[in-house]
């Protein structure tokens, strides 16, 4: 399934894109790729937060979007943003372009991940105490799981090894 295929992972800000992602690209011998650092690299922002209080989200989703579909990132692990796959056309894109993982974390693991970085650093979670950061993750993910359950393949990185994954996709 891999080859020259792209895959992209998706899933909720603090799943794992990211990390999971590094450590996928390594165990498939892929280039990694970080969507939200080529955003930054191609509108010469110094950070998501700075980008999107200057510009707002609207123009950072729509940077993202162009970004996606800018890239050369054939045969590598695409790490996207927690809302890219439901914003514009960019969900039908990737799976035009490669395999989507969706990668499902609960809500609680979701939480405990967020709660423990810095919110501030996070635009759409900034001044969200405890019980407002619980309440967010809620009502985004009751949005957005439709969106990511779309994806391709399902994993939980939680609960799942990463070789059941690389299994799949090189099957």
């Amino acid at each position: 399934m891999v080859g020259n295929s792209t895959i992209f992972l998706i899933g909720f800000m603090g799943c794992g894109k990211t990390t999971f992602g590094k450590k996928l690209a390594t165990k498939l011998n892929l280039q990694f790729v970080d969507l939200d650092e080529e955003v930054l690299r191609l509108t010469s922002s110094p950070s998501l937060k700075s980008l999107i209080e200057e510009k707002e989200i609207r123009f950072f989703r729509e940077a993202e979007s162009k970004t996606l579909k800018s890239l050369s990132v054939d045969g590598c692990v695409v790490a996207t943003g927690g809302g890219t796959s439901c914003y514009l056309d960019n969900l039908a894109y990737m799976k035009g372009r490669g395999v989507v993982v969706y990668l499902n974390v609960d809500e609680g693991v979701l939480f405990s991940r967020l709660k423990n970085t810095d919110l501030d650093e996070r635009p759409l979670l900034q001044n969200l105490d405890a019980d407002g950061l619980r309440n967010f993750i809620h009502e985004k993910l009751q949005e957005r799981v439709p969106v990511y359950e779309q994806a391709n393949i399902i994993f939980n990185p939680v609960t799942q090894k990463i070789e059941e994954l690389a299994e799949l996709l090189t099957q």
